[in-house]
Protein backbone atom coordinates (compact mmCIF):
# COMPACT_ATOMS: atom_id res chain seq x y z
CA UNK A 1 0.00 0.00 0.00
CA UNK A 2 1.33 3.60 -1.07
CA UNK A 3 1.14 5.89 1.77
CA UNK A 4 1.72 9.83 2.09
CA UNK A 5 2.40 9.43 5.96
CA UNK A 6 1.82 6.07 7.20
CA UNK A 7 -0.12 6.36 9.99
CA UNK A 8 -3.06 4.66 10.88
CA UNK A 9 -5.98 6.39 10.29
CA UNK A 10 -4.55 6.52 6.14
CA UNK A 11 -4.03 2.72 6.06
CA UNK A 12 -7.55 2.39 7.69
CA UNK A 13 -9.26 4.20 5.22
CA UNK A 14 -7.15 3.18 2.32
CA UNK A 15 -8.25 -0.52 2.89
CA UNK A 16 -11.44 0.43 2.77
CA UNK A 17 -12.10 0.13 6.84
CA UNK A 18 -15.02 2.00 8.11
CA UNK A 19 -12.86 5.02 10.43
CA UNK A 20 -13.37 6.07 13.70
CA UNK A 21 -12.06 8.92 15.13
CA UNK A 22 -12.70 10.30 18.71
CA UNK A 23 -11.76 14.03 20.26
CA UNK A 24 -9.72 14.34 23.25
CA UNK A 25 -9.60 17.96 24.37
CA UNK A 26 -6.72 18.99 26.69
CA UNK A 27 -6.69 20.16 29.90
CA UNK A 28 -7.10 23.51 31.23
CA UNK A 29 -3.56 23.43 33.00
CA UNK A 30 -0.30 21.59 32.34
CA UNK A 31 -0.88 18.00 34.04
CA UNK A 32 -0.19 15.22 31.57
CA UNK A 33 -2.01 12.61 34.05
CA UNK A 34 -5.75 14.38 32.86
CA UNK A 35 -4.50 13.66 29.26
CA UNK A 36 -2.96 10.05 30.11
CA UNK A 37 -6.11 9.60 32.03
CA UNK A 38 -7.93 9.89 28.67
CA UNK A 39 -5.82 7.90 26.78
CA UNK A 40 -5.98 5.12 28.53
CA UNK A 41 -9.89 4.82 29.05
CA UNK A 42 -10.23 5.32 24.83
CA UNK A 43 -7.15 3.01 24.55
CA UNK A 44 -8.10 0.95 21.44
CA UNK A 45 -11.61 2.68 20.09
CA UNK A 46 -10.72 4.71 17.66
CA UNK A 47 -8.20 4.97 14.64
CA UNK A 48 -7.01 8.41 15.81
CA UNK A 49 -7.67 11.07 18.57
CA UNK A 50 -8.47 14.36 17.53
CA UNK A 51 -6.39 16.90 20.08
CA UNK A 52 -7.95 20.23 19.69
CA UNK A 53 -6.00 23.38 19.58
CA UNK A 54 -7.50 25.71 22.02
CA UNK A 55 -11.08 25.05 21.07
CA UNK A 56 -13.46 27.64 21.54
CA UNK A 57 -10.66 29.82 22.15
CA UNK A 58 -10.37 28.59 25.69
CA UNK A 59 -6.49 28.38 26.71
CA UNK A 60 -5.58 24.63 27.18
CA UNK A 61 -2.33 23.01 27.19
CA UNK A 62 -0.96 23.05 23.86
CA UNK A 63 -2.46 20.65 20.78
CA UNK A 64 1.57 19.49 20.05
CA UNK A 65 2.12 18.35 23.68
CA UNK A 66 -0.92 16.90 24.46
CA UNK A 67 -0.68 14.68 21.08
CA UNK A 68 3.20 13.17 22.05
CA UNK A 69 1.80 12.68 25.32
CA UNK A 70 -0.82 10.35 23.28
CA UNK A 71 1.57 9.19 21.38
CA UNK A 72 3.79 7.85 24.00
CA UNK A 73 0.85 5.86 25.46
CA UNK A 74 0.53 4.05 22.47
CA UNK A 75 -2.17 5.92 20.53
CA UNK A 76 -2.28 8.21 17.19
CA UNK A 77 -3.03 11.62 17.66
CA UNK A 78 -4.60 14.06 15.01
CA UNK A 79 -3.56 17.27 15.94
CA UNK A 80 -5.39 19.63 15.08
CA UNK A 81 -4.09 23.24 14.12
CA UNK A 82 -5.84 26.59 13.51
CA UNK A 83 -4.98 29.71 12.02
CA UNK A 84 -6.61 32.27 14.99
CA UNK A 85 -3.24 32.08 16.70
CA UNK A 86 -0.44 32.03 14.46
CA UNK A 87 1.39 33.33 11.49
CA UNK A 88 2.11 31.26 8.78
CA UNK A 89 5.94 31.43 10.44
CA UNK A 90 4.82 30.05 13.45
CA UNK A 91 2.36 27.54 12.11
CA UNK A 92 5.30 26.22 10.00
CA UNK A 93 7.81 25.72 13.13
CA UNK A 94 5.39 23.92 14.79
CA UNK A 95 4.61 21.63 11.92
CA UNK A 96 8.28 20.73 11.68
CA UNK A 97 8.39 20.11 15.58
CA UNK A 98 4.99 17.91 15.61
CA UNK A 99 6.95 16.16 12.59
CA UNK A 100 10.04 15.65 14.73
CA UNK A 101 7.99 14.47 17.69
CA UNK A 102 6.32 11.29 15.51
CA UNK A 103 3.36 13.09 14.97
CA UNK A 104 1.77 11.71 11.40
CA UNK A 105 -1.86 12.96 10.76
CA UNK A 106 -2.86 17.26 10.86
CA UNK A 107 -6.10 18.40 10.99
CA UNK A 108 -6.31 22.17 9.31
CA UNK A 109 -8.64 24.25 10.74
CA UNK A 110 -10.20 28.01 11.01
CA UNK A 111 -10.66 28.54 14.19
CA UNK A 112 -13.33 29.52 16.74
CA UNK A 113 -13.73 33.35 17.29
CA UNK A 114 -11.31 34.46 20.34
CA UNK A 115 -15.53 36.16 21.42
CA UNK A 116 -16.07 32.31 21.80
CA UNK A 117 -14.24 32.21 24.94
CA UNK A 118 -16.06 34.12 27.19
CA UNK A 119 -18.91 31.67 28.03
CA UNK A 120 -20.30 30.50 31.42
CA UNK A 121 -17.76 30.81 34.35
CA UNK A 122 -14.86 31.62 31.92
CA UNK A 123 -13.80 34.93 30.96
CA UNK A 124 -11.69 33.79 28.29
CA UNK A 125 -9.92 36.40 25.98
CA UNK A 126 -12.39 37.98 24.20
CA UNK A 127 -10.27 41.12 23.67
CA UNK A 128 -7.35 39.18 22.26
CA UNK A 129 -5.67 40.25 18.66
CA UNK A 130 -7.03 37.15 16.40
CA UNK A 131 -4.38 36.26 13.40
CA UNK A 132 -5.68 34.64 10.19
CA UNK A 133 -2.36 35.33 8.52
CA UNK A 134 -3.95 32.54 6.44
CA UNK A 135 -6.93 30.59 5.95
CA UNK A 136 -7.93 26.92 6.36
CA UNK A 137 -7.79 26.46 2.82
CA UNK A 138 -4.00 27.77 2.67
CA UNK A 139 -3.35 26.01 5.79
CA UNK A 140 -3.75 22.81 3.83
CA UNK A 141 -1.81 23.74 0.83
CA UNK A 142 1.32 24.71 2.79
CA UNK A 143 0.88 21.58 5.00
CA UNK A 144 0.64 19.68 1.28
CA UNK A 145 3.71 21.78 0.20
CA UNK A 146 5.79 21.26 3.13
CA UNK A 147 4.85 17.09 2.43
CA UNK A 148 4.97 16.49 -1.39
CA UNK A 149 7.45 19.19 -2.28
CA UNK A 150 9.72 19.71 0.50
CA UNK A 151 8.85 23.69 0.59
CA UNK A 152 8.33 26.17 2.54
CA UNK A 153 5.06 28.07 2.00
CA UNK A 154 7.42 31.01 0.68
CA UNK A 155 9.53 28.39 -1.66
CA UNK A 156 12.56 28.11 0.46
CA UNK A 157 13.53 24.23 0.70
CA UNK A 158 12.96 22.27 3.79
CA UNK A 159 16.26 19.74 4.54
CA UNK A 160 13.34 17.15 4.04
CA UNK A 161 9.64 16.57 3.85
CA UNK A 162 7.27 16.49 6.96
CA UNK A 163 5.01 12.81 6.68
CA UNK A 164 1.43 14.34 6.91
CA UNK A 165 -2.00 12.79 6.09
CA UNK A 166 -3.91 16.28 6.01
CA UNK A 167 -7.36 16.80 7.27
CA UNK A 168 -9.61 19.47 6.59
CA UNK A 169 -12.97 20.59 8.08
CA UNK A 170 -16.44 20.81 6.78
CA UNK A 171 -19.31 22.48 7.83
CA UNK A 172 -22.29 21.57 5.14
CA UNK A 173 -25.21 22.80 6.74
CA UNK A 174 -24.20 25.69 7.72
CA UNK A 175 -25.72 29.25 5.48
CA UNK A 176 -25.69 29.45 2.49
CA UNK A 177 -25.25 25.16 2.16
CA UNK A 178 -25.16 25.69 -1.48
CA UNK A 179 -21.66 27.38 -1.04
CA UNK A 180 -20.37 25.01 1.01
CA UNK A 181 -19.38 21.72 -1.05
CA UNK A 182 -17.84 24.23 -3.41
CA UNK A 183 -15.49 25.43 -0.04
CA UNK A 184 -15.14 21.29 0.65
CA UNK A 185 -13.73 20.50 -2.96
CA UNK A 186 -11.25 23.56 -2.82
CA UNK A 187 -9.88 22.36 0.53
CA UNK A 188 -8.97 18.90 -1.51
CA UNK A 189 -8.06 20.47 -4.41
CA UNK A 190 -5.26 22.05 -2.10
CA UNK A 191 -4.34 18.49 -0.63
CA UNK A 192 -6.90 17.64 2.34
CA UNK A 193 -6.66 14.08 2.53
CA UNK A 194 -9.36 13.31 5.01
CA UNK A 195 -12.78 15.13 5.67
CA UNK A 196 -14.08 15.85 9.54
CA UNK A 197 -17.63 17.13 9.20
CA UNK A 198 -19.07 19.22 11.62
CA UNK A 199 -22.32 17.36 14.21
CA UNK A 200 -24.73 15.99 12.21
CA UNK A 201 -28.19 15.48 13.93
CA UNK A 202 -30.32 16.18 10.62
CA UNK A 203 -29.56 12.98 8.35
CA UNK A 204 -31.68 14.28 5.44
CA UNK A 205 -30.14 17.24 5.26
CA UNK A 206 -26.76 15.86 4.99
CA UNK A 207 -27.80 12.73 2.87
CA UNK A 208 -28.43 15.72 0.47
CA UNK A 209 -25.15 17.55 1.05
CA UNK A 210 -23.07 14.24 0.60
CA UNK A 211 -25.11 13.60 -2.79
CA UNK A 212 -23.94 16.62 -4.10
CA UNK A 213 -20.13 15.60 -2.67
CA UNK A 214 -20.70 12.31 -4.78
CA UNK A 215 -21.87 13.83 -7.90
CA UNK A 216 -19.04 16.36 -7.82
CA UNK A 217 -16.30 13.72 -7.40
CA UNK A 218 -15.26 14.96 -4.34
CA UNK A 219 -15.80 11.54 -2.50
CA UNK A 220 -13.08 9.97 -5.14
CA UNK A 221 -10.60 12.07 -4.18
CA UNK A 222 -11.14 12.09 -0.11
CA UNK A 223 -12.34 10.44 2.89
CA UNK A 224 -15.53 11.95 4.68
CA UNK A 225 -15.87 11.00 8.54
CA UNK A 226 -19.41 11.88 9.49
CA UNK A 227 -19.08 14.14 12.37
CA UNK A 228 -21.36 12.87 15.81
CA UNK A 229 -21.63 14.92 19.37
CA UNK A 230 -22.85 12.54 22.14
CA UNK A 231 -26.20 14.64 23.54
CA UNK A 232 -26.73 14.42 27.17
CA UNK A 233 -29.30 16.58 27.65
CA UNK A 234 -32.11 19.01 25.86
CA UNK A 235 -30.34 22.09 26.91
CA UNK A 236 -27.64 21.10 25.32
CA UNK A 237 -29.40 20.19 21.76
CA UNK A 238 -30.77 23.60 22.46
CA UNK A 239 -27.58 25.25 22.75
CA UNK A 240 -26.01 23.71 19.41
CA UNK A 241 -28.69 24.71 17.58
CA UNK A 242 -28.79 28.19 18.62
CA UNK A 243 -24.83 28.63 18.74
CA UNK A 244 -22.76 26.33 17.19
CA UNK A 245 -22.81 27.61 13.41
CA UNK A 246 -23.60 24.94 10.80
CA UNK A 247 -25.39 22.23 13.56
CA UNK A 248 -28.80 21.59 12.91
CA UNK A 249 -30.82 19.81 14.91
CA UNK A 250 -34.38 18.72 14.47
CA UNK A 251 -36.91 19.77 17.22
CA UNK A 252 -37.92 16.21 17.36
CA UNK A 253 -34.73 15.42 19.17
CA UNK A 254 -35.23 18.25 21.41
CA UNK A 255 -38.61 17.09 22.40
CA UNK A 256 -37.29 13.78 22.61
CA UNK A 257 -34.52 14.19 24.91
CA UNK A 258 -37.03 16.76 27.09
CA UNK A 259 -39.25 13.97 27.43
CA UNK A 260 -36.83 10.95 27.98
CA UNK A 261 -36.97 10.15 31.70
CA UNK A 262 -32.70 8.90 31.31
CA UNK A 263 -31.68 11.33 29.28
CA UNK A 264 -27.97 10.74 29.10
CA UNK A 265 -29.37 7.03 27.88
CA UNK A 266 -31.28 8.54 25.33
CA UNK A 267 -28.28 10.53 24.09
CA UNK A 268 -26.47 7.28 23.81
CA UNK A 269 -29.78 5.85 21.77
CA UNK A 270 -29.95 8.49 19.26
CA UNK A 271 -25.65 8.40 18.98
CA UNK A 272 -26.43 4.68 17.72
CA UNK A 273 -29.20 5.88 15.36
CA UNK A 274 -27.20 8.88 14.51
CA UNK A 275 -24.02 6.53 13.34
CA UNK A 276 -26.03 3.89 11.68
CA UNK A 277 -27.57 6.52 9.35
CA UNK A 278 -24.01 8.00 8.39
CA UNK A 279 -22.98 4.71 7.85
CA UNK A 280 -25.75 3.86 5.44
CA UNK A 281 -24.93 7.60 3.53
CA UNK A 282 -22.81 7.00 0.20
CA UNK A 283 -19.48 8.19 0.45
CA UNK A 284 -19.47 8.64 4.15
CA UNK A 285 -16.04 6.47 5.22
CA UNK A 286 -16.07 6.72 8.84
CA UNK A 287 -17.63 8.51 11.70
CA UNK A 288 -16.05 10.89 14.03
CA UNK A 289 -17.06 11.18 17.29
CA UNK A 290 -17.16 13.35 20.67
CA UNK A 291 -18.28 13.02 23.76
CA UNK A 292 -17.71 15.65 25.82
CA UNK A 293 -16.59 15.04 29.32
CA UNK A 294 -18.53 11.67 28.94
CA UNK A 295 -15.70 9.93 27.11
CA UNK A 296 -16.61 6.77 29.11
CA UNK A 297 -19.61 5.93 27.05
CA UNK A 298 -17.53 6.01 23.96
CA UNK A 299 -16.55 1.93 23.90
CA UNK A 300 -19.75 1.29 24.85
CA UNK A 301 -21.38 3.09 21.93
CA UNK A 302 -18.97 1.49 19.35
CA UNK A 303 -19.33 -1.77 20.58
CA UNK A 304 -23.27 -1.45 20.37
CA UNK A 305 -22.99 -0.41 16.60
CA UNK A 306 -20.25 -2.60 15.64
CA UNK A 307 -17.30 -0.74 15.35
CA UNK A 308 -15.29 -2.55 18.00
CA UNK A 309 -12.63 -4.26 18.13
CA UNK A 310 -10.93 -1.92 15.83
CA UNK A 311 -9.06 -3.69 12.64
CA UNK A 312 -5.99 -5.46 13.32
CA UNK A 313 -3.17 -5.68 10.89
CA UNK A 314 -3.51 -2.64 9.77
Amino acid sequence: MNTKAGSRLEQVLKAGEFAVTVEVGPPRGPNAGAVIDKARLLTGVADGYNVTDNQTAVVRMSSIAASKILLDEGLEPVMQMVCRDRNRIAMQSDLLGASALGIRNVLCLSGDHQKASASGKLKGHPGAKNVYDIDSIQLVSMVAGMRDRAVQEGGDPLTEPTPFWIGAAWTPLAPPTDFRVFRLAKKVQAGADFIQTQAIFDLRAFAHAMQQAVELGITERTFILGGVIVPKSAAMLRYMQRNVPGVVVPEALIDRMSQAKDPLQEGVAITLELIAGLRAIPGVKGVHLQAIEAEHLLPEILHAVGLLPRPMGI
